[in-house]
């Protein structure tokens, strides 16, 4: 499962999913371009990391994905930074959590805009060149709620399931021409917005932090173990063989169990 003289971009990578992703695409061979948030000096040493670690060169955009401009620019410097893209990783995303009528519209709006918005222009963006040079790999992390709901996460919800309604747009338009586009849909990854659900718990109920993760997870992953962003990586690289040619439009779980009940 070779990528060499492939070149990905993944949005929200300097940590978390995305990291794993990118490392993972980078140890198959790609060159990769990084984005996201952090201290200017920790990006450049992991950037300088990953280049070194894998043989590849690796890249850093710090658009705001917020910002449909900023996006097209980030698409823009990878083209003519590294000759193409011809890996799409939208990864990038954000949570807020509240009752419906107690949801502000700012922060719904917000979520939006990162988690489902952003996702759209990078396609928009990146596709034209993938179409051109007959190939690309569009991979969406959606969520395990692009397939189910939870109480209080109504935004999330709704732009977890529109990610996965794009993706299958998004495949059929592209149907023969050498690009594809799924949804890969984790369900608990301790990434820092669980972390920030997990607190949440720890100090509503005031139990220590190991028992409320326990307490996360057995209420939704019967594995009782969290995704890691390695087995996402893992399975990230898979959809951009050659193996997964004809694998587009799917929505992928990988959830412990969480939608098997």
């Amino acid at each position: 499962m070779t990528l060499t003289q492939k070149v990905a971009v993944v949005t929200g990578s300097t940590s978390g999913i995305g990291l794993g992703i990118a490392r993972a695409l980078a140890g198959a061979g790609a060159d990769v371009v990084l984005n996201g948030f952090g201290d200017a000096a920790a990006i450049e040493e992991l950037r300088a990391g990953l280049a070194a670690e894998f043989g590849v060169r690796v890249g850093y955009h710090g658009a705001d994905l917020s910002k449909p401009a900023e996006i097209a620019a980030l698409i823009s410097h990878a083209e003519e930074t590294f000759g193409s893209v011809d890996v799409l990783v939208n990864n990038a995303g954000i949570q807020h959590v509240a009752p419906v009528e107690e949801f502000p519209a700012e922060r719904w709006d917000a979520v939006i805009a990162l988690n489902l918005s952003a996702v759209f222009h990078g396609i928009h963006h990146a596709l034209p060149g993938m179409k051109r040079r007959g190939w690309g790999r569009i991979l969406n992390i959606a969520s395990v709620h692009g397939h189910v709901a939870s109480v209080n996460k109504a935004a999330y919800v709704a732009a977890k399931h529109g990610v996965v309604g794009l993706t299958k747009t998004v495949a059929l338009e592209t149907a023969g021409t050498g690009v594809t586009c799924n949804a890969i849909c984790p369900g608990w990854v301790l990434t820092p917005l669980v972390q920030k659900q997990i607190d949440a718990i720890a100090s509503t109920k005031n139990i220590p932090e190991p028992q409320a993760k326990a307490e996360l997870l057995g209420a939704k992953q019967p594995s009782g173990a969290f995704v890691t962003p390695d087995e996402l990586g893992g399975l990230a690289v898979f959809l951009c063989s050659e193996t997964a040619a004809q694998m587009t439009g799917a929505s992928l779980l990988m959830d412990g169990g969480w939608t098997a009940q």
